[in-house]
Protein backbone atom coordinates (compact mmCIF):
# COMPACT_ATOMS: atom_id res chain seq x y z
CA UNK A 1 0.00 0.00 0.00
CA UNK A 2 1.21 3.47 -0.90
CA UNK A 3 0.67 6.10 1.77
CA UNK A 4 -1.05 9.23 0.49
CA UNK A 5 -1.73 12.77 1.54
CA UNK A 6 -4.95 11.49 3.07
CA UNK A 7 -2.92 9.22 5.34
CA UNK A 8 -0.83 12.19 6.45
CA UNK A 9 -4.04 14.00 7.44
CA UNK A 10 -5.38 11.19 9.61
CA UNK A 11 -1.94 10.43 11.08
CA UNK A 12 -1.57 14.06 12.07
CA UNK A 13 -4.96 14.49 13.72
CA UNK A 14 -4.38 11.22 15.61
CA UNK A 15 -0.98 12.46 16.76
CA UNK A 16 -2.61 15.72 17.86
CA UNK A 17 -4.98 13.76 20.09
CA UNK A 18 -8.19 13.33 18.11
CA UNK A 19 -10.13 10.13 18.69
CA UNK A 20 -13.44 10.87 16.94
CA UNK A 21 -14.11 12.71 13.67
CA UNK A 22 -17.36 13.81 12.06
CA UNK A 23 -18.35 14.50 8.49
CA UNK A 24 -19.62 13.26 5.13
CA UNK A 25 -17.51 11.92 2.23
CA UNK A 26 -17.52 13.43 -1.24
CA UNK A 27 -15.78 12.83 -4.56
CA UNK A 28 -12.82 15.13 -3.98
CA UNK A 29 -12.40 13.89 -0.39
CA UNK A 30 -12.30 10.16 -1.16
CA UNK A 31 -8.56 9.97 -0.56
CA UNK A 32 -9.11 11.38 2.92
CA UNK A 33 -11.94 9.01 3.77
CA UNK A 34 -10.08 6.01 2.38
CA UNK A 35 -7.27 6.80 4.79
CA UNK A 36 -9.72 6.79 7.70
CA UNK A 37 -10.11 3.01 7.48
CA UNK A 38 -6.36 2.61 8.05
CA UNK A 39 -6.48 4.76 11.19
CA UNK A 40 -7.64 4.29 14.75
CA UNK A 41 -10.07 7.20 14.48
CA UNK A 42 -13.76 6.69 15.16
CA UNK A 43 -15.87 8.12 12.36
CA UNK A 44 -19.42 9.41 12.99
CA UNK A 45 -21.11 10.22 9.71
CA UNK A 46 -24.08 12.56 9.49
CA UNK A 47 -26.69 12.91 6.76
CA UNK A 48 -26.06 16.57 5.91
CA UNK A 49 -22.93 18.64 6.31
CA UNK A 50 -24.64 21.28 8.48
CA UNK A 51 -25.67 18.56 10.91
CA UNK A 52 -22.14 17.15 10.84
CA UNK A 53 -20.89 20.61 11.79
CA UNK A 54 -23.41 20.85 14.63
CA UNK A 55 -22.37 17.40 15.84
CA UNK A 56 -18.71 18.39 15.79
CA UNK A 57 -19.64 21.54 17.70
CA UNK A 58 -21.38 19.56 20.44
CA UNK A 59 -18.45 17.14 20.69
CA UNK A 60 -15.93 19.99 20.86
CA UNK A 61 -17.89 21.80 23.56
CA UNK A 62 -18.26 18.79 25.84
CA UNK A 63 -14.66 17.61 25.42
CA UNK A 64 -13.23 21.16 25.38
CA UNK A 65 -10.82 19.92 22.75
CA UNK A 66 -10.46 20.15 19.00
CA UNK A 67 -12.90 18.02 17.01
CA UNK A 68 -12.16 17.34 13.32
CA UNK A 69 -14.92 17.80 10.75
CA UNK A 70 -14.21 16.18 7.36
CA UNK A 71 -16.15 17.28 4.26
CA UNK A 72 -15.85 17.62 0.52
CA UNK A 73 -15.54 20.56 -1.83
CA UNK A 74 -18.08 23.20 -2.85
CA UNK A 75 -21.64 22.40 -1.72
CA UNK A 76 -20.41 20.07 1.03
CA UNK A 77 -18.03 22.64 2.43
CA UNK A 78 -20.49 25.53 2.16
CA UNK A 79 -23.19 23.64 4.05
CA UNK A 80 -20.98 23.66 7.16
CA UNK A 81 -21.04 27.46 7.42
CA UNK A 82 -24.12 27.69 9.68
CA UNK A 83 -22.57 25.22 12.11
CA UNK A 84 -19.20 26.94 12.01
CA UNK A 85 -20.86 30.30 12.71
CA UNK A 86 -22.38 28.79 15.86
CA UNK A 87 -18.97 27.38 16.83
CA UNK A 88 -17.41 30.80 16.36
CA UNK A 89 -20.09 32.53 18.43
CA UNK A 90 -19.85 29.92 21.20
CA UNK A 91 -16.07 29.35 21.11
CA UNK A 92 -16.16 25.68 20.09
CA UNK A 93 -12.81 24.44 18.72
CA UNK A 94 -13.91 22.64 15.54
CA UNK A 95 -11.24 21.83 12.93
CA UNK A 96 -12.84 21.82 9.49
CA UNK A 97 -10.84 19.85 6.93
CA UNK A 98 -12.20 20.18 3.42
CA UNK A 99 -11.05 18.85 0.10
CA UNK A 100 -10.56 21.22 -2.82
CA UNK A 101 -10.68 20.95 -6.60
CA UNK A 102 -7.41 19.74 -8.19
CA UNK A 103 -4.48 22.11 -7.80
CA UNK A 104 -4.52 22.97 -11.50
CA UNK A 105 -7.91 24.64 -11.07
CA UNK A 106 -7.04 26.80 -8.05
CA UNK A 107 -6.75 30.54 -8.30
CA UNK A 108 -9.98 31.16 -10.16
CA UNK A 109 -8.85 29.83 -13.55
CA UNK A 110 -12.43 28.61 -14.20
CA UNK A 111 -11.41 25.18 -15.41
CA UNK A 112 -14.91 23.76 -15.12
CA UNK A 113 -14.12 21.31 -12.33
CA UNK A 114 -16.89 19.67 -10.34
CA UNK A 115 -17.77 21.78 -7.24
CA UNK A 116 -15.49 24.58 -8.45
CA UNK A 117 -15.59 27.97 -6.75
CA UNK A 118 -13.34 30.89 -7.68
CA UNK A 119 -12.23 31.19 -4.06
CA UNK A 120 -13.79 28.68 -1.67
CA UNK A 121 -11.54 29.82 1.18
CA UNK A 122 -13.02 33.33 0.99
CA UNK A 123 -16.37 31.97 2.15
CA UNK A 124 -14.83 30.88 5.44
CA UNK A 125 -12.46 33.73 6.33
CA UNK A 126 -15.20 35.83 7.91
CA UNK A 127 -16.58 32.93 9.95
CA UNK A 128 -13.63 31.00 11.41
CA UNK A 129 -10.60 32.11 13.43
CA UNK A 130 -8.12 30.87 10.86
CA UNK A 131 -8.25 29.50 7.31
CA UNK A 132 -5.48 28.01 5.16
CA UNK A 133 -5.12 26.28 1.80
CA UNK A 134 -2.56 23.46 1.63
CA UNK A 135 -0.81 22.93 -1.72
CA UNK A 136 1.67 20.10 -1.04
CA UNK A 137 1.76 16.94 1.08
CA UNK A 138 4.67 18.32 3.10
CA UNK A 139 2.45 21.23 4.19
CA UNK A 140 -0.34 19.04 5.61
CA UNK A 141 1.04 18.24 9.07
CA UNK A 142 2.37 21.78 9.79
CA UNK A 143 -0.92 23.30 8.62
CA UNK A 144 -2.99 21.03 10.85
CA UNK A 145 -0.75 21.64 13.88
CA UNK A 146 -1.00 25.39 13.27
CA UNK A 147 -4.79 25.21 13.00
CA UNK A 148 -5.06 23.06 16.13
CA UNK A 149 -3.02 25.59 18.12
CA UNK A 150 -5.17 28.48 16.90
CA UNK A 151 -8.37 26.61 17.77
CA UNK A 152 -7.12 25.93 21.30
CA UNK A 153 -5.78 29.43 21.97
CA UNK A 154 -8.21 31.55 23.99
CA UNK A 155 -10.79 32.33 22.86
CA UNK A 156 -11.39 28.85 21.48
CA UNK A 157 -12.99 28.73 18.05
CA UNK A 158 -13.33 26.96 14.70
CA UNK A 159 -10.56 26.79 12.11
CA UNK A 160 -10.50 25.66 8.49
CA UNK A 161 -7.94 23.82 6.31
CA UNK A 162 -8.45 22.99 2.62
CA UNK A 163 -6.50 20.32 0.71
CA UNK A 164 -6.83 19.76 -3.06
CA UNK A 165 -7.99 16.40 -4.36
CA UNK A 166 -4.68 15.60 -6.03
CA UNK A 167 -2.73 16.38 -2.86
CA UNK A 168 -4.94 14.02 -0.84
CA UNK A 169 -4.31 11.27 -3.42
CA UNK A 170 -0.62 11.97 -3.99
CA UNK A 171 2.01 9.54 -2.63
CA UNK A 172 3.18 10.75 0.77
CA UNK A 173 6.50 12.55 0.50
CA UNK A 174 7.04 12.53 4.27
CA UNK A 175 7.51 9.69 6.81
CA UNK A 176 4.51 8.54 8.89
CA UNK A 177 3.48 11.20 11.41
CA UNK A 178 4.02 9.80 14.90
CA UNK A 179 4.17 13.02 16.91
CA UNK A 180 2.67 16.47 16.51
CA UNK A 181 3.75 18.68 19.40
CA UNK A 182 1.69 21.82 19.85
CA UNK A 183 1.09 24.51 22.43
CA UNK A 184 -1.63 27.09 22.63
CA UNK A 185 -0.47 30.66 23.07
CA UNK A 186 -1.00 31.65 26.72
CA UNK A 187 -2.99 34.79 27.41
CA UNK A 188 -2.21 35.93 30.96
CA UNK A 189 -3.65 39.18 32.34
CA UNK A 190 -1.29 42.17 32.57
CA UNK A 191 -0.16 42.68 36.17
CA UNK A 192 -1.07 46.37 36.28
CA UNK A 193 -4.63 45.67 35.16
CA UNK A 194 -5.00 42.91 37.74
CA UNK A 195 -3.80 45.31 40.43
CA UNK A 196 -6.33 47.95 39.37
CA UNK A 197 -9.15 45.41 39.25
CA UNK A 198 -8.23 44.17 42.73
CA UNK A 199 -8.26 47.74 44.00
CA UNK A 200 -11.73 48.35 42.57
CA UNK A 201 -13.15 45.06 43.87
CA UNK A 202 -11.69 45.49 47.34
CA UNK A 203 -13.21 48.96 47.50
CA UNK A 204 -16.66 47.85 46.37
CA UNK A 205 -19.55 47.59 48.80
CA UNK A 206 -21.89 45.92 46.29
CA UNK A 207 -19.73 43.88 43.88
CA UNK A 208 -21.52 41.61 41.42
CA UNK A 209 -20.13 39.13 38.89
CA UNK A 210 -21.67 38.48 35.47
CA UNK A 211 -20.15 35.20 34.30
CA UNK A 212 -20.28 34.24 30.64
CA UNK A 213 -19.29 31.14 28.75
CA UNK A 214 -15.61 31.96 29.06
CA UNK A 215 -15.67 31.85 32.87
CA UNK A 216 -14.08 28.91 34.68
CA UNK A 217 -16.07 27.32 37.46
CA UNK A 218 -13.43 26.62 40.12
CA UNK A 219 -11.79 30.04 40.03
CA UNK A 220 -15.14 31.80 39.75
CA UNK A 221 -16.45 30.08 42.88
CA UNK A 222 -13.31 30.97 44.85
CA UNK A 223 -13.44 34.64 43.83
CA UNK A 224 -17.19 35.03 44.47
CA UNK A 225 -16.91 33.52 47.95
CA UNK A 226 -13.92 35.69 48.89
CA UNK A 227 -15.70 38.84 47.69
CA UNK A 228 -19.15 37.72 48.93
CA UNK A 229 -20.29 38.78 45.45
CA UNK A 230 -23.55 37.57 43.88
CA UNK A 231 -23.06 35.82 40.53
CA UNK A 232 -25.37 36.10 37.53
CA UNK A 233 -24.56 33.74 34.67
CA UNK A 234 -25.26 34.47 31.03
CA UNK A 235 -27.15 31.93 28.95
CA UNK A 236 -23.86 30.67 27.55
CA UNK A 237 -22.33 30.58 31.01
CA UNK A 238 -24.89 28.26 32.61
CA UNK A 239 -23.18 25.69 34.80
CA UNK A 240 -20.17 27.86 35.61
CA UNK A 241 -21.60 28.61 39.07
CA UNK A 242 -23.67 26.30 41.30
CA UNK A 243 -27.36 27.00 40.71
CA UNK A 244 -28.39 26.54 44.35
CA UNK A 245 -25.43 28.41 45.86
CA UNK A 246 -26.57 31.22 48.20
CA UNK A 247 -24.70 33.72 46.01
CA UNK A 248 -26.25 32.43 42.77
CA UNK A 249 -28.52 35.08 41.25
CA UNK A 250 -29.05 32.62 38.39
CA UNK A 251 -29.70 33.65 34.78
CA UNK A 252 -32.84 35.76 34.50
CA UNK A 253 -31.17 38.19 32.12
CA UNK A 254 -34.38 39.11 30.30
CA UNK A 255 -35.95 40.24 33.57
CA UNK A 256 -35.85 43.92 34.51
CA UNK A 257 -35.22 43.09 38.18
CA UNK A 258 -32.00 41.32 37.24
CA UNK A 259 -31.03 44.13 34.88
CA UNK A 260 -31.51 46.61 37.74
CA UNK A 261 -29.57 44.33 40.10
CA UNK A 262 -26.59 44.35 37.74
CA UNK A 263 -26.84 48.10 37.20
CA UNK A 264 -26.93 48.71 40.96
CA UNK A 265 -23.51 47.11 41.50
CA UNK A 266 -20.87 49.64 42.41
CA UNK A 267 -18.39 47.33 40.68
CA UNK A 268 -19.58 44.83 38.08
CA UNK A 269 -17.06 42.18 37.05
CA UNK A 270 -17.94 40.79 33.62
CA UNK A 271 -16.09 37.57 32.78
CA UNK A 272 -16.12 35.99 29.34
CA UNK A 273 -19.02 38.03 27.95
CA UNK A 274 -19.23 40.90 25.51
CA UNK A 275 -22.38 42.25 27.21
CA UNK A 276 -24.25 41.83 23.95
CA UNK A 277 -27.93 42.00 23.15
CA UNK A 278 -29.20 39.17 25.35
CA UNK A 279 -26.86 39.73 28.31
CA UNK A 280 -27.79 43.40 28.44
CA UNK A 281 -31.55 42.69 28.23
CA UNK A 282 -31.68 44.15 24.73
CA UNK A 283 -29.48 47.16 25.53
CA UNK A 284 -31.59 48.30 28.50
CA UNK A 285 -28.74 47.68 30.96
CA UNK A 286 -27.19 50.94 32.17
CA UNK A 287 -24.32 50.37 34.61
CA UNK A 288 -24.38 52.65 37.63
CA UNK A 289 -20.87 51.81 38.80
CA UNK A 290 -17.52 50.73 37.46
CA UNK A 291 -17.31 47.80 35.03
CA UNK A 292 -14.38 45.41 34.80
CA UNK A 293 -14.44 43.26 31.68
CA UNK A 294 -12.28 40.15 31.26
CA UNK A 295 -12.40 38.89 27.69
CA UNK A 296 -10.11 36.74 25.54
CA UNK A 297 -11.71 38.02 22.33
CA UNK A 298 -9.98 41.35 21.83
CA UNK A 299 -12.74 42.72 19.62
CA UNK A 300 -15.30 42.38 22.44
CA UNK A 301 -13.42 44.52 24.96
CA UNK A 302 -15.54 47.63 25.61
CA UNK A 303 -17.50 46.88 22.43
CA UNK A 304 -20.77 47.74 24.19
CA UNK A 305 -19.93 49.49 27.47
CA UNK A 306 -16.94 51.44 28.85
CA UNK A 307 -14.92 49.25 31.21
CA UNK A 308 -11.53 48.43 32.64
CA UNK A 309 -10.79 46.00 29.82
CA UNK A 310 -8.54 43.05 30.58
CA UNK A 311 -7.54 41.02 27.54
CA UNK A 312 -6.85 37.62 29.06
CA UNK A 313 -7.82 33.99 29.41
CA UNK A 314 -10.68 34.06 31.92
CA UNK A 315 -9.24 31.20 33.99
CA UNK A 316 -5.88 32.93 34.40
CA UNK A 317 -7.48 36.29 35.15
CA UNK A 318 -9.91 34.88 37.72
CA UNK A 319 -7.08 32.99 39.39
CA UNK A 320 -5.06 36.20 39.65
CA UNK A 321 -8.00 38.18 41.05
CA UNK A 322 -8.89 35.46 43.55
CA UNK A 323 -5.29 35.50 44.79
CA UNK A 324 -5.25 39.28 45.05
CA UNK A 325 -8.55 40.31 46.66
CA UNK A 326 -9.08 40.45 50.39
CA UNK A 327 -11.43 37.80 51.77
CA UNK A 328 -14.56 39.22 53.40
CA UNK A 329 -16.58 38.04 56.36
CA UNK A 330 -19.71 36.11 55.40
CA UNK A 331 -22.27 38.47 56.94
CA UNK A 332 -25.26 37.28 54.89
CA UNK A 333 -25.89 40.67 53.26
CA UNK A 334 -25.13 39.55 49.69
CA UNK A 335 -27.10 36.35 50.17
CA UNK A 336 -30.12 38.35 51.31
CA UNK A 337 -29.87 40.60 48.26
CA UNK A 338 -29.90 37.49 46.05
CA UNK A 339 -32.96 36.07 47.84
CA UNK A 340 -34.81 39.35 47.42
CA UNK A 341 -33.96 39.47 43.71
CA UNK A 342 -35.16 35.92 43.07
CA UNK A 343 -38.35 36.60 45.04
CA UNK A 344 -39.09 39.61 42.82
CA UNK A 345 -38.51 37.51 39.70
CA UNK A 346 -40.85 34.79 40.99
CA UNK A 347 -43.53 37.33 41.89
CA UNK A 348 -43.46 38.75 38.36
CA UNK A 349 -43.97 35.30 36.84
CA UNK A 350 -46.75 34.42 39.28
CA UNK A 351 -48.98 37.04 37.66
CA UNK A 352 -48.58 35.68 34.11
CA UNK A 353 -50.59 32.41 34.19
CA UNK A 354 -47.73 30.23 32.94
CA UNK A 355 -48.71 27.04 34.75
CA UNK A 356 -48.28 24.78 31.69
CA UNK A 357 -44.78 26.09 30.98
CA UNK A 358 -43.65 25.55 34.58
CA UNK A 359 -45.28 22.11 34.59
CA UNK A 360 -43.32 21.04 31.51
CA UNK A 361 -40.05 22.45 32.85
CA UNK A 362 -40.50 20.77 36.22
CA UNK A 363 -41.38 17.42 34.62
CA UNK A 364 -38.31 17.66 32.42
CA UNK A 365 -36.00 18.63 35.26
CA UNK A 366 -37.24 15.85 37.54
CA UNK A 367 -36.89 13.21 34.80
CA UNK A 368 -33.44 14.11 33.45
CA UNK A 369 -30.69 12.43 35.51
CA UNK A 370 -28.31 14.81 37.27
CA UNK A 371 -25.12 15.33 35.29
CA UNK A 372 -26.82 14.76 31.93
CA UNK A 373 -25.61 17.07 29.12
CA UNK A 374 -28.43 18.91 27.37
CA UNK A 375 -28.59 20.43 23.88
CA UNK A 376 -31.30 22.96 23.06
CA UNK A 377 -32.57 24.13 19.70
CA UNK A 378 -34.05 27.58 19.05
CA UNK A 379 -37.51 26.88 20.45
CA UNK A 380 -39.75 28.32 23.18
CA UNK A 381 -38.86 25.67 25.75
CA UNK A 382 -35.19 26.39 25.12
CA UNK A 383 -35.77 30.11 25.60
CA UNK A 384 -37.21 29.24 29.00
CA UNK A 385 -34.28 26.95 29.72
CA UNK A 386 -31.73 29.69 29.05
CA UNK A 387 -32.99 31.37 32.20
CA UNK A 388 -34.77 28.67 34.19
CA UNK A 389 -32.88 25.40 33.69
CA UNK A 390 -30.77 24.14 36.58
CA UNK A 391 -27.97 22.16 34.86
CA UNK A 392 -27.28 20.06 38.00
CA UNK A 393 -23.78 19.22 36.91
CA UNK A 394 -24.65 18.61 33.27
CA UNK A 395 -23.33 20.84 30.50
CA UNK A 396 -26.01 22.99 28.88
CA UNK A 397 -25.44 23.79 25.20
CA UNK A 398 -27.67 25.78 22.87
CA UNK A 399 -27.58 27.61 19.55
CA UNK A 400 -28.09 31.02 21.14
CA UNK A 401 -24.63 32.13 20.03
CA UNK A 402 -25.58 32.47 16.37
CA UNK A 403 -29.27 31.64 16.68
CA UNK A 404 -29.63 29.08 13.89
CA UNK A 405 -32.36 26.45 13.77
CA UNK A 406 -31.61 22.73 13.81
CA UNK A 407 -28.81 22.63 16.38
CA UNK A 408 -30.22 20.54 19.22
CA UNK A 409 -30.42 16.97 17.94
CA UNK A 410 -27.24 16.75 15.83
CA UNK A 411 -25.25 18.51 18.57
CA UNK A 412 -26.54 15.96 21.07
CA UNK A 413 -25.33 13.17 18.78
CA UNK A 414 -21.88 14.75 18.89
CA UNK A 415 -22.00 14.97 22.67
CA UNK A 416 -23.18 11.36 22.90
CA UNK A 417 -20.09 10.25 21.00
CA UNK A 418 -17.95 11.60 23.85
CA UNK A 419 -19.80 10.84 27.09
CA UNK A 420 -20.64 7.68 28.99
CA UNK A 421 -24.34 8.16 29.59
CA UNK A 422 -27.47 9.66 28.07
CA UNK A 423 -27.86 13.09 26.47
CA UNK A 424 -31.00 15.24 26.16
CA UNK A 425 -31.91 17.10 22.97
CA UNK A 426 -34.84 19.54 22.87
CA UNK A 427 -36.40 20.88 19.64
CA UNK A 428 -39.62 22.36 18.40
CA UNK A 429 -41.36 20.73 15.46
CA UNK A 430 -39.95 23.33 13.07
CA UNK A 431 -36.36 22.90 14.21
CA UNK A 432 -36.78 19.14 14.39
CA UNK A 433 -37.35 18.97 10.64
CA UNK A 434 -33.86 20.42 10.07
CA UNK A 435 -32.29 17.41 11.77
CA UNK A 436 -34.85 14.67 11.18
CA UNK A 437 -32.50 12.77 8.86
CA UNK A 438 -30.11 12.34 11.79
CA UNK A 439 -32.48 9.73 13.21
CA UNK A 440 -30.61 7.45 10.80
CA UNK A 441 -27.31 8.49 12.39
CA UNK A 442 -28.69 7.86 15.88
CA UNK A 443 -29.94 4.42 14.87
CA UNK A 444 -26.71 3.52 13.09
CA UNK A 445 -24.51 4.41 16.06
CA UNK A 446 -26.91 3.48 18.86
CA UNK A 447 -26.55 6.99 20.27
CA UNK A 448 -28.01 7.40 23.77
CA UNK A 449 -29.93 10.57 22.96
CA UNK A 450 -33.42 11.29 24.25
CA UNK A 451 -34.94 13.75 21.79
CA UNK A 452 -37.88 15.78 23.11
CA UNK A 453 -39.85 17.38 20.29
CA UNK A 454 -42.39 19.98 21.41
CA UNK A 455 -44.94 20.03 18.58
CA UNK A 456 -46.91 23.27 18.51
CA UNK A 457 -47.76 23.23 14.81
CA UNK A 458 -45.16 25.66 13.49
CA UNK A 459 -42.43 28.11 14.34
CA UNK A 460 -43.90 28.93 17.74
CA UNK A 461 -41.59 31.72 18.84
CA UNK A 462 -41.86 33.48 15.47
CA UNK A 463 -45.63 33.11 15.68
CA UNK A 464 -45.55 34.95 19.02
CA UNK A 465 -43.16 37.64 17.80
CA UNK A 466 -45.15 38.38 14.65
CA UNK A 467 -48.51 38.32 16.41
CA UNK A 468 -47.26 40.72 19.07
CA UNK A 469 -45.69 43.04 16.49
CA UNK A 470 -48.19 42.92 13.61
CA UNK A 471 -51.38 41.41 14.99
CA UNK A 472 -51.02 38.22 12.98
CA UNK A 473 -48.34 35.77 11.87
CA UNK A 474 -47.25 34.89 8.33
CA UNK A 475 -45.33 31.82 7.20
CA UNK A 476 -45.18 30.25 10.66
CA UNK A 477 -47.69 27.40 10.32
CA UNK A 478 -46.23 24.06 9.24
CA UNK A 479 -47.36 20.69 7.98
CA UNK A 480 -45.50 18.13 10.04
CA UNK A 481 -45.04 14.38 9.85
CA UNK A 482 -46.23 11.95 12.48
CA UNK A 483 -42.97 12.15 14.42
CA UNK A 484 -43.68 8.96 16.35
CA UNK A 485 -44.33 6.96 13.18
CA UNK A 486 -41.38 8.57 11.43
CA UNK A 487 -38.99 7.67 14.24
CA UNK A 488 -40.34 4.13 14.06
CA UNK A 489 -39.48 4.01 10.36
CA UNK A 490 -35.86 4.58 11.36
CA UNK A 491 -36.09 1.89 14.01
CA UNK A 492 -35.97 4.45 16.82
CA UNK A 493 -38.45 3.98 19.70
CA UNK A 494 -40.81 6.91 20.17
CA UNK A 495 -43.50 7.98 22.60
CA UNK A 496 -46.37 10.43 22.21
CA UNK A 497 -46.60 12.23 25.54
CA UNK A 498 -48.76 14.73 27.42
CA UNK A 499 -47.82 17.34 30.01
CA UNK A 500 -49.25 15.01 32.67
CA UNK A 501 -47.29 11.94 31.52
CA UNK A 502 -44.13 13.71 30.39
CA UNK A 503 -42.06 12.90 33.46
CA UNK A 504 -42.83 9.18 33.33
CA UNK A 505 -42.34 9.02 29.57
CA UNK A 506 -38.93 10.68 29.85
CA UNK A 507 -37.83 8.47 32.73
CA UNK A 508 -38.61 5.44 30.59
CA UNK A 509 -36.76 6.93 27.62
CA UNK A 510 -33.66 7.67 29.69
CA UNK A 511 -33.60 4.10 30.95
CA UNK A 512 -33.07 2.80 27.40
CA UNK A 513 -29.65 2.03 25.92
CA UNK A 514 -30.16 3.78 22.58
CA UNK A 515 -31.99 6.73 21.03
CA UNK A 516 -35.59 7.53 21.96
CA UNK A 517 -37.93 10.23 20.68
CA UNK A 518 -40.57 11.80 22.95
CA UNK A 519 -43.15 13.96 21.19
CA UNK A 520 -45.09 16.48 23.27
CA UNK A 521 -48.00 18.16 21.45
CA UNK A 522 -48.30 21.46 23.33
CA UNK A 523 -48.46 25.19 22.65
CA UNK A 524 -46.11 26.87 25.10
CA UNK A 525 -45.94 30.61 25.65
CA UNK A 526 -43.01 32.86 26.43
CA UNK A 527 -42.94 34.90 29.60
CA UNK A 528 -43.57 38.60 29.12
CA UNK A 529 -40.51 40.58 28.02
CA UNK A 530 -39.36 43.47 30.14
CA UNK A 531 -37.07 45.32 27.74
CA UNK A 532 -40.07 46.84 25.95
CA UNK A 533 -40.91 48.72 29.13
CA UNK A 534 -37.85 50.88 28.47
CA UNK A 535 -38.68 51.77 24.85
Amino acid sequence: MTRTGGDVVVETVEALGAQTVFGIPGQHALGLFDALRRSGLRYVGSRTEVNAAFAADGHARVTRSVTPLLVSTGPGALQTLAGLQESAASSAPVLGISSQIPSAGLGGVRGGYLHELPDQLASFRGVVKHARLVRHVSQIAPALVEAWEVAMTAPFGPVWVEIPQDVLLAPASVPPVTSAPWSARPLPPPAELVAEAVRLLDGASRPVVLAGGGASAEELLELAEKLRAPVVTTFGGKGNFPWEHPLSARSWLEDRHTTTFLADADVLLVVGSGLGELSSNYRTFRPGGAVIQIEADLGKLESNYPALGIHADARLALRALASGVTARVADGVAEERVRELLDRVRDRFAAQELDLEWQVLEALRSAVPDGTPTCWDMTILAYWAWSAWDPRGGAQFSAQGAGGLGYGFPAALGVAAAVDGPVLAVSGDGGAMYGISELATAAQHGSRVVWLIVDDGGYGILREYMTDAFGQATGTELTRPDFVALAGAFGVPATRSTPESLREDLVEAFAADGPHVVVLPAVLRMFAPTHLEHT
